[in-house]
């Protein structure tokens, strides 16, 4: 089975190679990690004495809900394992290099079996960790075949993704078997993966720790920071798009220049999903005839002008800037994506908005609809329309904030289910009892 994956792969490289050159050449992306991706060839851990636990997110948004899940590990067993993260993208590694400084940081070999037979030898882990739904066949048959014990946590299974699975279920149900551990965020994906072959008895549902530790406090020391930054006054009412895609970020500029006429206080602040399109972006508002100040060129105490667009050119730090906003359009959901994660702006009490394709996010979708906590737009024309009503109906703005953030806290607990969960897999697979101070911190 190896050898055929190792084609099928190969073929799509080279297929795929002249994109990763433009790409490389265009945006500076995929520069990186190659030993490590085509080779296996990861740092391996100096201290043989710590066994080790790796944990891997693809990119930004799953490394910052790890960085929850790897900080309450640590928490439950202190110093009994040297824990490696490896990300896929380059911006997750540099995230996960920012997030992660006392552990190991590395990239995700490709799925061929030479370089994850290489990753294993040179890791050497007691357990793997995979967060969402990372399953690459010859990395799990590589662990099986090294008794490597591997967790899945934070489990989703879209409808797309499990009609897929299904199609081949007579091959891939041996890896789904070998899961030690499943923490799936629903019913319906624990029921998905149990039929697709994860042990029923190691499959368990914890919900999703997207909804833990999400920051709900506007008056943070992160959002605090950019609301002087750009020059934020309490009459301000914020519009922010985030996590954008072609043409979000157009309907935006549009919705902005065509309501400040009457609602002068109206402020747009844009976050697109890809660092690539910044400077496409930025050329897009210019191009709208609007002035655009970006992020990484402003400093403290510069002049921001209130009519200017201002465009969020970091990255990591969108999380924060949701706390700004009154309005919150999440974007990916007018185009194929399948939308972007509602739950930060909804936790801060935002009036979410978002367009109709939002399957990757439906369970979560479907909650804040149901208590009328967000608005599902169906027109790109919407946006504007919506907005304004919104600005003309301030308690009807306020209401559905507090409906979507009193949601996102009733929600919170996966963290401390899937902790534990892990923690015993993690005392097993690495043959150790449980210490006190586990049992303390589990209870």
């Amino acid at each position: 089975m190896k050898w055929v994956l190792n084609s099928v792969y190969l073929l799509l490289l080279t297929l795929l190679s002249p994109m990763i050159a433009w790409r490389a050449l265009r945006h500076g992306r995929y520069r990186r990690g190659w030993r490590e991706k085509l080779f296996g060839q990861l740092q391996p851990v100096a201290d043989r004495r710590q066994p080790v636990v790796w944990f891997h997110a693809v990119s930004v948004g799953e490394i910052l809900h790890l960085q929850k899940v790897v900080d309450a590990f640590r928490r439950m067993t202190g110093e009994q394992f040297h824990i490696v993260v490896t990300s896929s993208t380059d911006t997750g590694f540099e995230l996960a290099e920012s997030r992660f400084p006392d552990c190991s940081v590395s990239w995700f070999p490709l799925d061929f079996s030479w370089a994850v037979d290489a990753a294993i030898r040179r890791v050497n882990p007691a357990m793997v960790v995979l967060m969402e739904l990372e399953l690459w066949p010859n990395f799990l048959l590589s662990c099986r075949r090294h008794s490597v014990a591997t967790a899945l946590i934070n489990a989703r299974m879209s409808d797309r993704s499990f009609a897929g699975y299904r199609r081949l279920n007579h091959f891939i149900r041996p890896l789904f078997h070998h899961f030690t551990v499943v923490a799936a965020q629903t019913e319906e994906y624990a029921a998905r993966l149990i039929q697709l072959g994860t042990p029923q008895d190691q499959t368990h549902v914890t919900g999703s720790v997207k909804f833990d530790g999400v920051l709900s406090n506007r008056d943070n020391s992160a959002t605090g920071k950019l609301r002087e930054l750009f020059q934020i006054q309490d009459s301000d009412l914020i519009l922010i798009a985030g996590s954008t895609q072609h043409p979000e970020e157009q309907l935006a500029v549009n919705a902005w220049q065509q309501l400040r006429q009457h609602h002068p206080a109206l402020r747009l602040i844009i976050v697109p999903r890809h660092r690539e399109r910044f400077d496409e972006v930025a050329g897009l508002i210019q191009q709208s005839q609007c002035r655009v100040l970006r992020r990484s060129a402003l400093t403290p105490g510069a002049e921001v002008s209130a009519d200017a667009v201002i465009l969020l050119d970091t990255i990591g730090e969108l999380s924060a800037c949701w706390g700004l906003a009154d309005i919150a359009f999440v974007g990916g959901s007018f185009g194929s994506r399948g939308g972007q994660n509602m739950l930060e702006p909804a936790a801060f009490g935002a009036a979410v908005l978002f367009g109709p394709n939002t399957s990757n996010f439906r369970d979560i979708v479907s909650r804040l609809l149901t208590i009328d906590g967000a608005i599902r737009l169906t027109e790109e024309a919407d946006l504007a329309t919506c907005v304004e009503s919104l600005l003309n109906d301030p308690p009807r703005r306020r209401q559905l904030g507090l409906a979507a953030r009193n949601m996102v806290l009733s929600q919170q607990g996966a963290l401390m289910k899937t902790t534990k969960l892990l923690t015993a897999a993690a005392h097993d697979a690495a043959g150790q009892p449980t210490t006190r101070a586990a049992d303390r911190a589990a209870a």
